[in-house]
């Protein structure tokens, strides 16, 4: 297997290379997923906009064209154009509450 090539204009790497570099990093945070999801189920309360989010971007994963990440992005992205005159909020959540 030869060495990442993280310069552009460098080799396209094959499937396998790539698999071979990633797929147990991929895996992991799929089983990792999973977990939390289990652990939510057995957790009391309603579901939260974030995770929300996360069940709404899992049909993007299995798109066939690339983008996915871009797509993502703008699924959790609030589409409002006008600034709100103050945040509800002290920190970003990651998904935009309104999501539906």
């Amino acid at each position: 297997m030869s060495p990442p090539q993280p310069h552009p204009g460098a080799p396209a790497r094959t499937r396998e290379q790539v698999a071979d570099l990633h797929f147990m990093d991929a895996r992991y945070k799929l089983l990792d997923l999973a977990a939390f999801l289990d652990r939510l189920d057995r957790a009391a309360g309603g579901e939260d906009h974030r995770v929300r989010g996360l069940r709404a971007a899992l049909p993007l994963l299995l798109e066939k064209d690339e983008g996915r990440v871009a797509r993502i992005l703008t699924l959790w992205s609030d589409p409002t154009a006008e600034p709100i005159a103050k945040a509800d909020t002290k920190a970003a959540s990651g998904v935009w509450p309104g999501l539906k």
